[in-house]
């Protein structure tokens, strides 16, 4: 779910009938993870070696296929959401539906269960409902970074939330925190997950034994979260 924002800039590949994109930086290993939009993404150490980076794409052949597999079926059906009323929208794992209203001091607020949103400003409501998830996705996002780091013993940088392309949320060798505004559509346990996570990652570059060993100190069912991600995260969107 993470890694440096020191990767060099990413190089498309062919390995037989595997598309990947290479990203290259200070690192020691050589990793492989399937992004959230379906990608394959090899993340190798600098200078790196093709003939190494391969032989790790052939060996986790049935893995890559078993798992795109799984992504193809997830994702399916995608989810596009309209600006009308009556349309349900998630905030930290309930629906709302969204009512249309003619006068309000805010484009949009959340009040009385439903999501409220100014109709003159339907033409502008995905950036609406995006900044409405950055906005609010910062403050709480912020309480629990401060709840759990003294727990793991980990220090962080700036926090942001913001567009990422492929993943939910990243954590740069300066320990500086990114986080999808899609995260704000999960559950609070889910959400919870996301920034233990990442906050591991200040312990471990990589996702080691070591890395989910510190996750599972203080997230014992974080794998029930990531089942949840994997299984509704191409519900998250507008």
């Amino acid at each position: 779910m993470s890694d440096s924002s020191t990767d060099n800039e990413a190089s498309l590949h062919q390995y037989q009938d595997i598309q990947y994109s290479l990203k290259q930086s200070n690192r020691k290993t050589t990793s492989l993870f399937i992004e959230r939009d379906g990608s394959v993404t090899v993340r190798a150490p600098l200078p790196y070696d093709m003939a190494k980076i391969e032989s790790i794409i052939e060996q986790k052949r049935s893995w890559i296929y078993r798992n795109l597999a799984e992504w193809e079926d997830l994702n399916r059906v995608q989810v596009h959401r309209e600006f009308v009323n009556g349309e349900g929208f998630l905030y930290l794992g309930r629906n709302y539906r969204l009512q249309l209203v003619d006068e309000q001091d805010e484009a949009l607020v959340l009040k009385n269960g439903r999501f409220l949103l100014r109709r003159d400003h339907v033409d502008s409501g995905m950036e609406i409902f995006k900044n409405f998830y950055r906005t609010k996705g910062l403050d709480r996002i912020n309480q629990r970074l401060t709840h759990f780091a003294p727990k793991m013993g980990v220090t962080f940088g700036s926090v942001r939330v913001m567009e990422l392309q492929h993943r939910w949320a990243s954590c740069t060798s300066k320990g500086d925190l990114n986080f999808h505004w899609r995260c704000l559509m999960a559950p609070l346990a889910v959400l919870d997950y996301i920034i233990i996570h990442e906050l591991a990652h200040r312990l471990y570059r990589n996702h080691d034994a070591k890395f989910w060993d510190a996750v599972d100190k203080v997230l014992p069912d974080y794998q029930r979260h990531v089942s949840w991600l994997r299984h509704n995260g191409a519900g998250m969107g507008l």
